[in-house]
């Protein structure tokens, strides 16, 4: 099956934190990285390695703050590589988290091989069977637009498989330090205190 979306994921990940307001994001590694760091804000803790991670990051982010919204962006490579996490976070009924994976259908990380979804493996499927109360799998503009205000208000755990195109971006973002990363996304969430 190729991937005929058209949707550009750099303009699918520009909509979605334009609307984050004080949102806690996770993303997975790789272009997640890239796509979110266009839009950098202290509130993001970018996953630069773990491959397979990121939705178990924002579970433990999820509980530990309960009264705030918790947003994993990660790609389909790193989401195959963790769907066992999909399984915790449905048992679990996680209300304040959402898991979003821009799907190219390709390891863009490691010279664009395809994934298996793009032999038909179904993602939003797989989180609806491991008991996620809202999935979704989308390509266009339009329909990301209807699915932004779920992604936040929504009781979940939610998930929405978005289909993009193959466009590759220059690799570069200004945080790659992994300690002041997370000392940075601390001190945001908790203030200068957490450091006591």
């Amino acid at each position: 099956m190729a991937n005929k979306s058209t949707l550009d994921r750099r303009v699918a990940v520009k909509a979605i934190l334009g609307e984050r307001g004080d949102s806690l994001l996770v993303t997975g590694l790789g272009s997640s990285c890239y796509d979110a760091g266009t839009l950098d804000h202290p509130l993001t803790y970018y996953l630069w390695g773990g491959m397979g991670g990121a939705a178990m990051i924002g579970v433990g982010l999820a509980l530990a703050q309960p009264k705030r919204r918790v947003l994993v962006i990660t790609g389909d490579g790193e989401m195959l590589m963790g769907l066992g996490s999909l399984a915790t976070i449905g048992a679990e009924k996680i209300r304040n988290l959402s898991i979003v994976v821009i799907d190219n259908e390709l390891y863009s990380e490691t010279g664009m091989q395809p994934t298996h979804t793009s032999r038909g493996v179904d993602l939003a499927g797989v989180a609806k069977a491991a008991g996620f109360a809202t999935t979704g799998t989308i390509a266009t503009l339009p329909q990301l637009k209807t699915w932004i205000p779920q992604l936040y208000n929504t009781p979940g755990p939610l998930f929405l498989d978005i289909k993009v195109n193959a466009n590759r971006y220059p690799l570069s973002i200004r945080l790659r330090d992994g300690a002041h990363i997370k000392n940075r996304f601390r001190e945001s969430l908790l203030g200068a205190k957490a450091f006591e």
